[in-house]
């Protein structure tokens, strides 16, 4: 198995989570010192890291996972006051605001927050959510494909709706997928009044949507691993580097940085929760060193410290965009279900 089969056999396997698990020690977890987790289908940390926290706390860890962020965080709102945890990670920030004006974040409490968490905080928030990790979310394309085919790839948006690439590109519904909205967020950005429009020439060049991100790239997208036709596909800054060939030097993707759209995932504790220290101990722990080394190859994403040396292939096939789209957290607050809804009517894909 080839990296780029052992990376796409390990992000389906961490969608395959849905539902709970617990680390620790059967006496911790059998006992009321158990802190719940609540979190994406994507998450996952190596059983040595959550058991660690355990050794050094006493306190067992359940992981209850909710779907994607968007889907987990509309869970937390339904279940405001008694919620089914005591923490939550990833909650990212394109769906902070909804935690937040919701009510359904704590204060933190007694957490020492490191200054390059407080770097990624969220415009007007108190502290409530901490960063944790954080990509860049990118159009991704098959280099490989692209020269076997003699073609040179798209470099931007505008590219996207070239009849040249018609049929080529699949991305995650915005609906359904958090990488998904945050593209749909770029393409706001990018092209203001006019996304509409861009999105219909989407329509019209064939763009295929898919219901997440594993559909997209693992079965849609020609590198994906899945036997897909895509070579055009929503992805990650990050995710070329895990597309290297076991005896191969350099990935067979590339990330389109002039695309890309930053993504930030949270953590925070829950109002209402049964073990509000437990909590607040587990959001430390995922600043900390143990849990930040782990981050790249466990989650695929950057961890908040500046202190931690990446692996070297991120440095050399993985760089974040140097002017990623933004959209103002307290705009995509204001506009979120009219964005989805005007992106529905338009019967895209």
């Amino acid at each position: 198995m080839n990296r780029r089969s052992r990376w796409a056999f390990a992000l389906v396997a961490a969608v395959g989570l849905a539902g709970c698990s617990t680390t620790g020690t059967p006496e911790a977890t059998a006992s009321p010192q158990v802190v719940k987790l609540i979190t994406h289908d994507s998450f996952y940390l190596p059983d040595e890291v959550l058991t660690q926290f355990t050794a050094e706390t006493g306190i067992g860890v359940q992981v209850l996972t909710a779907g994607d962020a968007g889907a987990m965080v509309n869970q937390l709102v339904l279940t405001k006051g008694a919620p089914l945890g005591d923490v939550v990670f990833g909650v990212d920030n394109t769906f902070a605001t909804r935690a937040l004006d919701k009510g359904v974040i704590a204060p933190l409490g007694d957490v020492s927050v490191p200054a390059d968490a407080k770097a990624h905080a969220l415009p007007g928030d108190d502290g409530r959510l901490v960063a944790v990790d954080y990509a860049d979310v990118c159009v991704n394309v098959d280099t490989t494909w692209f020269a076997e085919h003699r073609t040179e790839p798209p470099a931007t948006l505008d590219d996207l709706v070239d009849p040249a690439y018609r049929g080529l590109f699949v991305t995650p519904s915005p609906v359904t997928s958090s990488p998904g909205f945050a593209f749909l967020l770029a393409t706001i950005a990018a092209k203001g009044d006019g996304w509409h429009q861009y999105w219909k020439d989407l329509g019209a060049n064939g763009v295929q949507v898919a219901a997440g991100w594993s559909d997209a790239y693992v079965s849609s997208f020609t590198a994906g691993g899945g036997g897909g036709d895509r070579p055009v596909v929503l992805s990650y800054d990050t995710s070329p580097p895990f597309t290297v060939p076991e005896a191969g030097k350099e990935p067979t993707t590339a990330a389109l940085l002039g695309t890309c759209v930053r993504q930030t995932e949270y953590a925070g504790v829950l109002a209402g929760a049964k073990n509000p220290q437990g909590a607040a101990a587990l959001v430390e722990f995922l600043l900390s060193d143990t849990v930040q080394k782990a981050i790249p190859e466990a989650m695929y994403m950057y961890p908040v410290s500046t202190s931690v040396t990446l692996p070297d292939e991120w440095v050399a096939w993985a760089p974040l965009a140097s002017e990623p789209f933004s959209v103002d957290p307290a705009q995509i607050a204001a506009n979120r279900q009219q964005w989805l809804d005007e992106w529905a009517d338009l019967g895209v894909g």
